[in-house]
């Protein structure tokens, strides 16, 4: 069984800041995405590392997840999502582990899923999914032209219990343990796509995103993008680390 870390999904109402972040300023170029039932999801890919999700609500009753995370998060990260070539037995593996996952769906043969709950998933949801084909929609018309390249190069979340945590990024997602220590762990997939796990006491539901970081491949920011993205991450309940 594989499984590699495939993107970070942010919710947001609003998904022109993320288009502009993500796009304008950091390079993101278009992917796929489409309307699913209540909500329409986009993805833009980097020059390395995961893809970035966009979510919003559309309407109707299977909106109800995605507008109780904005009611009461705001704009923010909502999950990581990991592709898996067994997904059987990554729930196996899951529940040998000692958590049940949900939102359990293996009726549709080109996109089977569930979940981990951010109680058991240290304070996001996890996505595991199993994927034949992928949709084709054009870009959105809000979608920028892409800024200069960059590699999303880091997600550093922060966690209560770091040797639990690593333990469900390592064995149970195939995360390579790059270093580890009493503080900290790294760990990687294909793609360059790294996730550091730190300790951190006291954090709602043992854990919570802390910053991403982007890299430029060639140059540096200008003060003026550093300033833009400061500004459109905030909107996007977001912390961005930029780098040269």
């Amino acid at each position: 069984m594989t499984a590699v870390l495939d993107h970070l999904a942010i919710g947001t109402s609003a998904l022109t800041d993320g288009w502009d972040l993500f796009g304008g300023v950091l390079g993101g170029t278009w992917v796929y995405g489409e309307d699913s039932p209540g909500y329409w999801w986009g993805q833009l890919r980097f020059a390395a590392g995961p893809k970035i999700e966009l979510l919003t609500p559309s309407s109707g009753p299977d909106a109800a997840f995605l507008e109780r995370f904005l009611a009461v998060h705001g704009a923010g990260p909502h999950h990581f999502n990991f592709i898996v070539t067994d997904i059987g037995r990554t729930l196996e593996r899951i529940r040998d582990f000692g958590i049940e996952p949900i939102g359990v769906n293996l009726d549709n043969p080109n996109w089977k899923e569930a979940f981990l709950h951010p109680g058991s998933a240290h304070g996001i949801v996890i996505q595991v999914a199993q994927q034949a084909g992928s949709p084709h929609a054009p870009a959105p018309r809000e979608l920028p032209e892409p800024g200069p390249a960059t590699s999303f190069d880091l997600i550093e979340h922060h966690v209560s219990d770091l040797d639990r945590a690593t333990r469900l990024f390592q064995q149970v997602l195939d995360g390579r343990l790059e270093a580890a220590g009493d503080h900290a762990a790294d760990l990687t997939w294909p793609g360059g796509n790294r996730i550091r796990l730190v300790r951190e006491d006291g954090v709602p539901l043992g854990g919570t995103l802390h910053h991403v970081r982007f890299t430029r491949v060639e140059g540096p920011f200008s003060a003026q993008e550093e300033e833009r993205a400061a500004l459109l991450a905030k909107r996007l309940g977001l912390t961005v680390e930029l780098a040269s």
